[in-house]
């Protein structure tokens, strides 16, 4: 399979570098809108993507985009390929089922605890949060919502005190991505999955623990069967 070009390599999430906002040095920069153009398609998996061509996107040298590759390497999103660059890799239909397993496992009793243990001030800090996502479903700006969600559910989980915790689950949500982003904003049923950030935090603080579960179970249905399999009607 030939490279893509250079002109088609430039996805919205692969803007100049002076665009994206502080953060910490340009490997880290250049590895956040790699992991952003992963997750909403923008970098399709079997295709092949060079550091140089990447590297002009961003307008910085092929180094940082290389370092940051090999950094989504070890997190199994892209794989090298001699000579050539690197492949997206494919997620199939049992590893994101298993993906979810896990996260159902982890997440639904983890967050339903949350009714019992969390306090008033914790939960409002995260509305804000739930809010952005929901203001970003309804601008279709799927790498904001990206950005908001994750924060959300790990600064959720955070809550719960178990660090490996929320390391593991942050690791999960890297390797499922978010297939179909676009295909859900489409729909329009992004903003509906968007407000039950917002659902849960009301549930947890009238401390109801079946609604919580209620809500989490649903919502990571969301996940598994629309974002993954959004060409099945």
């Amino acid at each position: 399979m030939n490279a893509v070009d250079s002109a088609d390599q430039c996805a919205p999430a692969l803007r100049p570098l002076s665009s994206l906002g502080e953060r910490r040095n340009y490997r880290d920069q250049v590895a956040h809108a790699l992991r952003a153009a992963l997750v909403t398609g923008q970098l399709r998996p079997g295709e092949l993507y060079s550091a140089p061509a990447l590297a002009a996107c961003f307008g910085v040298s092929a180094t940082p985009v290389r370092e940051a590759m090999l950094d989504l390497v070890r997190e199994g999103l892209v794989e090298t390929v001699s000579n050539k660059g690197f492949r997206v890799t494919a997620v199939t239909e049992r590893q994101l089922d298993e993906y979810t397993h896990i996260r159902s496992l982890i997440e639904i009793p983890t967050v339903t605890g949350l009714a019992r243990t969390a306090g008033a001030g914790e939960l409002a800090a995260l509305r804000l949060q739930a809010q952005r996502i929901v203001a970003a479903a309804k601008d279709r700006d799927l790498i904001g919502y990206i950005e908001a969600d994750r924060a959300f559910h790990l600064g959720l989980l955070e809550l719960a005190g178990n660090r490996h915790l929320v390391e593991v689950v942050g690791d999960l949500r890297k390797r499922a991505r978010l297939y179909g982003l676009n295909v859900l904003a489409e729909r329009g049923l992004l903003v509906a999955s968007a407000q039950e950030h917002l659902e849960l935090l009301d549930a947890l603080l009238a401390h109801d623990e079946e609604l919580v579960t209620a809500v989490m179970t649903r919502h990571l249905g969301h996940v598994r069967g629309l974002w993954a399999r959004p060409q099945s009607d």
